[in-house]
């Protein structure tokens, strides 16, 4: 039975709300946290109209200084946004840093009006996952080779220099559920997969489908953490307990919700990354839910 470990997804933006109170619900989420979180995380989105938005690179470098106790992960990176040999020397300079604290989630983009707005080509699905892979080429090959050469249909370097290289190897997360792309990107090259707000019975269906893609390339499955993001709603009074119709939140009293991840748990998921919509329903969490846990 998999150990379980928990991440703050930290709010990105809040419409109606400037960035210092953003910033203020932030902190205020992550001082309330105890033992058993042991991660912070940040979506990779550049505009929501004229909403205050925070970046994720940056944002997570802030917060790994004012918070060393925790490891931090982007929930997902765009590849498409930063080259992909700035970006594996960033994180590479990021791990040094932190003393190996950070989990570098990648995806292929999908938020078109991003792309257009900040003048990025926005190609086809097919075409944004090619690029995909060949982005986690060139990470791989500049943190693990020295010059690192790759040429890819997308993506290529030739003799660059990633100085110094981890120490500690970067776990590369890739989420998404496409069943065939996405997850056979996943067996191939990623050391965490993420999917998010689902019910336990879809993300088994996903699962089995991974496994079958691991089982194809020779990949031992075992070797992929299983993560899974969602909102948490909890209290033990049901008017206050908040639920989406077009999205499946863990909601409900805390033995709900215990018996709920513990379901998830007994498939292999070992990472839950959530969503925090009040302050009274985290401190509800972390005292009732998260002890079963421990």
């Amino acid at each position: 039975m998999a150990a379980v470990e928990f991440g703050l997804m930290l709010r990105q933006n809040d419409p109606g709300h400037r960035l210092h109170e953003l910033i203020d619900f932030n902190r205020h989420c992550i001082e309330e946290l105890k033992a058993g979180f042991t991660t912070l995380w940040l979506e990779d989105h550049l505009q929501v109209g004229e909403t205050d938005a925070l970046e994720c690179l940056t944002t997570l470098s802030y917060l790994a200084a004012q918070y060393p106790q925790f490891k931090i992960g982007s929930l997902v990176l765009s590849q498409s946004y930063r080259n992909p040999a700035l970006l594996a020397k960033m994180a590479a300079n990021l791990q040094a840093l932190t003393g190996g604290r950070l989990i570098l989630g990648i995806g292929a983009g999908w938020k078109e009006d991003e792309y257009k707005s900040y003048n990025f080509p926005y190609p086809p699905v097919k075409i944004r996952m090619e690029e995909l892979e060949d982005a986690i080429q060139v990470l791989r090959s500049m943190w693990t080779t020295q010059p690192a050469t790759y040429e890819g249909r997308h993506y290529q370097v030739h003799e660059a220099y990633c100085a110094p290289q981890p120490d500690l190897p970067i776990p590369l997360l890739v989420g998404g559920g496409g069943e065939q792309r996405t997850l056979a990107i996943v067996a191939r090259y990623a050391d965490w997969w993420n999917f998010n707000s689902c019910t336990v019975e879809e993300y088994g269906r996903k699962l089995a489908i991974l496994r079958q893609h691991c089982s194809s390339v020779g990949r031992d499955f075992s070797e992929i953490t299983l993560s899974y993001l969602s909102t948490v709603s909890v209290s033990d009074d049901p008017a206050k307990v908040k639920r989406n119709p077009n999205k499946h939140f863990i909601a409900g009293s805390s033995e709900e919700v215990v018996r709920e991840l513990e379901q998830f748990r007994d498939i292999g998921v070992s990472h839950f990354m959530f969503r925090i919509l009040d302050i009274e329903s985290l401190r509800h969490f972390v005292a009732h839910v998260v002890p079963h846990f421990a």
